[in-house]
């Protein structure tokens, strides 16, 4: 077995991955009672371990269809069908086809599909267009075999048709994605037929490339976040390059954590974030919030204690350009938070900054042809501008994305900035810093999950830490703003506790 980063719960609907919606729900405008079955695939049951037969998806479907006898007035009868809804109307299949004619199709001939309630050889069921366009001779009603192949099913049908009934409540339809890797995490009772899953998901997938599943518990098994994982379908690579926030990631899948589903999350905390400020990213991992936060131009300290984490990162910055504000970092996440604080304010006593200078606009006077005019006087160059960014003396922002364990960080924060009362209001317009911690807890309507989460932080940081406003709006010290952030399990979700850091935390002697 080979080791990949967590993934969690599969089953949340992802249809943009798994085409569109089931082709039965697609049909507008038909007759109810109208058979409409031959929008279902065929019903393939394949033992557990059996392969995928594609060929036997195959479906020929008996339909009528108007032969156009003139090409000029195709999109005439088209529009009338239309509008009398005798026309073929199903997402993915055009209702304009050659004539099944060989020789006619090869001249060009085309005919219109027809809905099933109309029917080729019973001319009671031709509605009033048909007739007309019978009596002027601009068409003939013809049978027509449609045929549907594998192609056209959806990732839904198909395992619909694979699978057997009990297991249809629960399809595998949404995952994990990173790069051209998309990632299971199939219950037991989808094990027998994962070779099966995969094979669907890579076939109606086109961007999908290989296809893994997890095989154990993420946590248990690595500090990292790294667990077992078997490839199911595909190549047997894992080095993976996505983008995120307008940022460039490549990485080795199976040595790093990444979890396409939390960028709604990312770019959310990256809101927060003002240009110039410091932020402390304790658990960077490759990046997603540090990179798109210095190309805000923020000053961020990124942490990872994974070596390969760490590897990935500063290869990241340098793609993307944000060496000048990105600074990464392999420690321990329970020192570098303290290491961080005195580093920063080492760097704002050195004067350490930034300076952006930006090149001079081009002038919009067509100078080549200017310059040949008598007493031509060229425009004088504009200057270059300047953009100067001083590393603050204080952190605005600490990201703690660890759910397992990163309450138990908290404790580190007791006397990062003993006998800096001075750096901070009332004696600057300066806030003590925004702590964003992101833990698991029960998933629950009530307060229950949000009570745990402030008793764990008041354990750890010695300090009685209470729900608070969720508009962010924390003016009372020990408030705390718990943000839900996504379900993992059916009784677990994972949530982000924001607050600010109480002053008798912050100066407090330390340990």
């Amino acid at each position: 077995m080979k080791k990949a980063p967590f993934a969690t719960e599969l089953w949340e609907k992802m249809e943009v991955q798994s085409g569109n919606s089931p082709s039965v729900d697609a049909v507008k405008g038909q007759d109810e009672n109208v058979e409409m079955s031959f929008l279902r695939p065929p019903v393939v049951r394949l033992g557990a371990g059996a392969a995928l037969n594609r060929a036997l998806f195959t479906k020929k479907v008996n339909l009528a269809a108007a032969a156009i006898q003139n090409p000029k007035v195709i999109s005439h009868y088209r529009k009338a069908l239309q509008t009398s809804q005798e026309i073929l109307k199903v997402d993915r299949i055009s209702p304009i086809a050659s004539h099944p004619d060989k020789e006619l199709g090869a001249q060009g001939r085309k005919c219109i599909l027809l809905n099933p309630s109309v029917k080729a050889e019973e001319p009671k069921t031709w509605g009033p267009v048909i007739q007309e366009g019978i009596q002027k001779e601009d068409l003939t009603v013809i049978p027509y075999e449609l045929t549907l192949e594998y192609d056209y099913w959806t990732a839904r049908d198909t395992m619909e048709s694979v699978l057997p009934p009990e297991l249809h409540d629960e399809i595998p339809s949404g995952f994990n994605v990173a790069g051209h890797v998309a990632h299971l995490n199939l219950r037991d009772s989808y094990l027998p037929y994962k070779q099966v899953v995969a094979e669907i998901i890579l076939d109606k997938n086109p961007s999908i490339k290989t296809v893994i599943n997890k095989v154990d518990n993420v946590g248990a098994e690595s500090e990292f976040r790294t667990f077992q994982y078997e490839v199911l379908a595909g190549k047997d690579d894992l080095n993976v390059s996505c983008t995120e926030n307008n940022c460039s990631f490549t990485f080795d899948y199976a040595k790093v954590y990444w979890n396409s589903k939390l960028e709604y999350e990312h770019t959310r905390i990256i809101s927060f974030f003002k240009p110039g400020e410091v932020v402390c990213d304790v658990m960077a991992g490759i990046g997603p919030f540090a990179l798109p936060a210095g190309k805000k131009r923020v000053f961020v300290w990124a942490n990872d204690k994974n070596p390969e984490s760490y590897k990935c990162l500063k290869a990241n910055i340098q793609k993307n350009k944000v060496q000048d504000f990105v600074r990464p970092f392999c420690e321990d996440g329970l020192d570098f938070i303290r290491q961080a604080t005195d580093e920063v304010l080492a760097a704002s006593s050195k004067g350490e900054k930034v300076v952006i200078t930006k090149p001079a606009p081009r002038s919009k006077s067509k100078k080549a042809e200017n310059s040949a005019t008598p007493g031509f006087v060229p425009e004088p160059l504009k200057p270059r501008t300047t953009e100067t960014y001083p590393i603050p003396p204080t952190i605005s922002h600490f990201v703690m994305n660890l759910p397992a364990s990163a309450i138990e960080f908290v404790g580190s924060f007791k006397g990062i900035y003993q006998w800096q009362e001075n750096l901070f209001a009332p004696n600057t317009e300066t806030p003590l810093p925004l702590v964003h911690v992101h833990c698991f807890a029960l998933k629950a309507d009530d307060e229950r999950p949000l009570i745990d989460i402030c008793e764990r932080l008041t354990k750890y940081l010695g300090f009685t830490m209470k729900p608070g406003n969720e508009d962010y709006n924390l003016n009372g010290e020990g408030e705390v703003a718990i943000h839900n952030v996504r379900d993992v399990a059916p009784a677990k979700s994972m949530y982000c506790a924001t607050f600010r850091l109480p002053a008798a935390v912050a100066f407090a002697a330390r340990d």
